[in-house]
């Protein structure tokens, strides 16, 4: 009998400990601060232009029409005349010496070209006299050639163009003159008249290019590269800071009567969220670079999920489930009632979830509990997949013993733990594709100055989830091709 009321009094003072108590375990220290995306290098191309019909008009402009004149005396213009007797051969008329006069000149030079060859095309006509043959005859004769010459521009280190020039040339009708039956031509000397040309050509191309304000463009370009481009206005606001690092000559192309020379510059570009970074310190214009990377634009992007998001679809997951019942194991049926809901982040890249909640055993009248619970689990998303989900749910602080706690016995369960990480779980798709749409309207062509920068987007790749002070964060690398070229209004 004894015994009986001993155990009785037990049971009653477990009923009474669990009486409309608040119970609950302490919340776990909360996560601040915001998101820091690492710097990612990039490649932007810096293409200019210039007209090859400036070029063609300032090298018509230094090169002179007469290219040089002709003025000499040949002893042997014609070749002596002999007969053979037979016995011997005899002169019948002597080696008849003459006078060489004459002008070489030029017409309307022509630049073109193609791919990375750049070709001067130089029409030139002769016309030459020999006079005085034998003291009494003369002859005029008249010729036309073409004159090819292709370059190669390189640029030094001042970011001066220089050019070097081969040179060809074809007679299409090589001057030339009939006397007393022997043919006299004049085209023995050009080669060495033409270097003289050639050379100036040398010269003059890269003095017509540097008036193309090359290094005052590349300047400028240099100067606007150091900017920062807003990606997203809201939700979040996210900036994209671009800081150039070093430039190279990439070479150029003749694209119909455009010569392009393309320029790329090493730059690191960085992400923000919230408020605008200050732009990046300009440096001067560096030398060329020789180390420069292949074109490619790549940096970071956040998709972010409000906490705030989360709470009520957890909040509405769990009373669904208490309208259903809930058996609880080694307490039999329980009416549950779910109120607030708080998450935030927590250490060990984790969200804690508080729930507020209310509990009464069917089986004991006076058997109740009400408080908060905290829990916390672990996000993860599988490789590519932007389908968040939640693993490893358990108390985030140290509970009551279950003997005496029904809220912890009410959290323990399985199917309460399911309904938590169901309502945490959350698909970043639709705002994953939101924001990709936003970025690439945000960049694609945005104007600085004279200069307009644009870009185009290649490839996305979301990254792993994970617990920030601002939210969920879902890092997507974005990769795309990006120029900025001088274009004054």
């Amino acid at each position: 009998m004894q015994r009986s009321l001993t155990c009785l009094a037990l049971v009653t003072t477990l009923a009474v400990a669990a009486c409309s108590r608040q119970v609950g375990n302490a919340a776990p220290p909360k996560v601040t601060g915001g998101i820091t995306m690492p710097e990612q290098p990039s490649t932007v191309v810096v293409p200019v232009g210039a007209s090859l019909d400036e070029l063609e008009r300032g090298l018509d402009q230094r090169t002179p029409r007469e290219l040089w004149t002709v003025d000499r005396h040949l002893n042997t213009c014609i070749k002596a005349k002999r007969v053979d007797l037979g016995i011997a051969k005899v002169k019948v008329t002597p080696a008849l010496g003459c006078r060489i006069t004459g002008t070489v000149t030029r017409g309307p030079m022509q630049i073109g070209g193609s791919g990375d060859r750049l070709i001067v095309t130089l029409p030139i006509h002769a016309r030459i006299s020999a006079k005085d043959v034998g003291g009494v005859a003369s002859e005029t004769a008249t010729g036309s050639a073409i004159v090819r010459a292709t370059g190669r521009i390189a640029i030094h280190g001042d970011w001066q163009p220089t050019a070097k020039m081969q040179l060809s040339y074809d007679w299409t009708q090589p001057p030339g003159v009939d006397l007393l039956g022997q043919r006299i031509t004049f085209t023995d000397k050009a080669d060495e008249k033409l270097r003289p040309v050639l050379a100036k050509l040398e010269r003059d191309l890269p003095q017509e290019l540097s008036r193309l304000h090359l290094r005052q463009q590349l300047e400028q370009a240099w100067q606007q590269s150091f900017t920062t481009l807003q990606l997203s206005r809201r939700n979040p606001p996210v900036w994209m800071r671009v800081a150039p690092r070093r430039l190279g000559y990439g070479g150029y192309r003749v694209d119909g009567r455009v010569l392009r020379l393309t320029l790329r510059a090493d730059a690191l570009t960085q992400t923000f969220v919230g408020h605008r970074p200050a732009d990046p310190i300009a440096t001067a214009l560096p030398p060329p670079s020789t180390q420069v990377g292949a074109p490619r634009l790549s940096f970071f992007i956040p998709v972010l999920a409000d906490y705030a998001e989360l709470e009520p679809v957890v909040q509405r997951t769990l009373r669904k489930l208490a309208g259903r019942g809930i058996k609880l194991k080694g307490i039999g049926a329980v009416d549950a009632a779910f109120g607030r809901v708080t998450v935030y982040a927590t250490s060990n890249h984790r969200i804690a979830v508080g729930v507020h909640a209310k509990v009464k055993a069917r089986s004991s009248p006076i058997a109740d509990a009400e408080g908060e619970v905290w829990l916390a689990a672990q996000p993860f998303n599988q490789p590519g997949s932007q389908r968040v989900q939640f693993r490893n749910l358990e108390f985030a602080t140290k509970t009551n013993s279950q003997l005496v706690d029904l809220l912890a016995a009410l959290f323990a369960d399985p199917a309460v733990r399911a309904g938590i990480a169901d309502g945490l779980a959350h698909d970043f798709a639709p705002d994953y594709r939101e924001l990709i749409g936003k970025v690439e309207r945000a960049i694609g062509e945005r104007r600085e100055g004279d200069f307009v920068l644009r870009t185009r987007v290649t490839g996305v790749r979301n990254g792993r989830i994970s617990a920030t002070g601002a939210g969920l964060f879902m890092p997507v690398a974005v990769t795309g091709q990006a120029n900025i070229a001088y274009r004054p209004r």
